[in-house]
């Protein structure tokens, strides 16, 4: 049985929080640098657009590796990077199709990354188990996981089950971000105006 912690011993602990500010804080807060996200979202609507904004922001606190398991390193993904002006000076690393197991690998290195984006989490062929113990392997690392979309909502059990558990849940539809974070924010995050001027506008 674990140790109960008393209300003194609570207030006294601190916690690495993320000192997010702008469009970021006002969508999802002051996050802590720990746990797990998720985003989803039909396709073309700008999930992978939003995950690369994410990581460059993400940056400015840590190390990011942005795993594209279902596309993998393409032109298509290349030019998502040159759109976005991701360069050499982010602290962003680019893994091609990287299985889970060799992922994990890699986080149990010294300076491994902080921030770990994976899409999609259908992808990683991860039951709700898989996804709690690398979660709770590495609790001081955020994985943000990009699932596909059924509708309104994540596709498939185990995204489902994600979705419930994680700390900010974002739903991606018409080049907007829709946030829901137990840090508070939850003001709407546009990725790209002139395409969600035509998706909720026109």
């Amino acid at each position: 049985m674990r140790r109960a912690v008393s209300i003194d011993e609570l207030f006294k602990r601190k916690f690495k929080v993320m000192d997010f500010t702008g469009k970021w804080k006002d969508a999802v807060g002051k996050p802590e640098a720990g746990g797990a996200w998720l985003v989803w979202g039909n396709s073309s609507q700008g999930k992978t657009r939003f995950s690369i904004q994410l990581a460059k922001y993400l940056s400015n606190f840590g190390r990011v590796a942005y795993n594209p398991l279902e596309e993998g390193i393409s032109e298509s993904f290349k030019k998502a990077i040159i759109d976005e002006n991701i360069t050499s000076k982010n602290r962003i690393i680019f893994l091609d199709k990287e299985p889970i197991d060799e992922l994990e690998k890699r986080l149990k290195k010294q300076k491994s990354p902080n921030f770990i984006i994976i899409d999609s989490l259908q992808y990683t062929g991860m039951t709700y188990n898989d996804y709690k113990k690398i979660r709770d392997e590495f609790p001081h690392k955020v994985f943000i996981f990009i699932s596909h979309a059924d509708g309104r909502e994540p596709a498939g059990r185990v995204a489902k089950s994600v979705r419930y558990d994680v700390s900010v849940k974002i739903r991606v539809e018409g080049y907007k971000a829709f946030p829901q974070s137990r840090y508070g924010g939850g003001e709407p995050y546009v990725i790209w105006e002139e395409g969600a001027n035509k998706y909720w506008v026109e």
